[in-house]
């Protein structure tokens, strides 16, 4: 489910088309809402391994959300603790496991690298960013949260995740833009740079 807001705001809910993820823009604010899986880098190494066994992963990313964090535990009275995002570039090896079987919107933090560009548009995916350094603000739109694979990881166990207005923003869309870049090119300076490192 896709709508987009009066303000401008995009509310995403899984499961996610294709046709749906191709109105996602990079600069995009999307709020979040509904079932996602939260799976950090041990979980995505179990998966990768799971698939290299030839057995079959502990949920179906296909039209889903996957968000890169690892909850710390909850004090009493609470849904989960803080839940801030991981760096998603380390996830970027273990990227085309999760969009060739039908991921839609991965969530992290910071960028990603160049070469998986061409794959969200193959794939109609996108990545999102949430607000790294905010682990607290994040938890209150977890509303609800549950390990479903690799309880011996502890915090980067997988879980799913319901969420309610969570807010990210679009970085890499289906049209293989990228927010950050496009952001910082009326900025950048490359006459200041030795010949070696300028841009062509």
């Amino acid at each position: 489910m896709i709508e987009r807001l009066d303000d401008g705001r995009v509310r995403i809910e899984a499961p996610l088309t294709g046709d749906e993820v191709r109105e996602l823009h990079a600069g995009d604010v999307v709020l979040v809402s509904g079932t996602v899986y939260s799976a950090r880098d041990a979980a995505h190494r179990r998966m990768h391994e799971l698939l290299e066994a030839g057995e079959e992963l502990p949920f179906d990313p296909a039209g889903q959300i996957v968000y890169y964090v690892g909850p710390t535990p909850a004090r009493p009275g609470n849904v989960t603790g803080s839940a801030g995002p991981t760096t998603a570039s380390r996830l970027d090896r273990f990227t085309p496991m999760l969009l060739e079987r039908g991921a839609k919107v991965l969530i992290g933090k910071g960028g990603r690298g160049e070469e998986l560009r061409p794959l969200f548009r193959e794939h109609v995916a996108a990545y999102c960013s949430a607000l790294g350094g905010g682990g607290a603000l994040n938890a209150r739109h977890i509303r609800a949260i549950e390990v479903i694979a690799f309880e011996d990881l502890g915090t980067e166990a997988m879980r799913r995740v319901e969420l309610e207005d969570f807010p990210a923003w679009v970085i890499n869309d289906s049209e293989g833009r990228d927010f950050y870049e496009e952001s910082q090119a009326p900025w950048r300076r490359d006459d200041l740079l030795p010949e070696g490192l300028r841009r062509e």
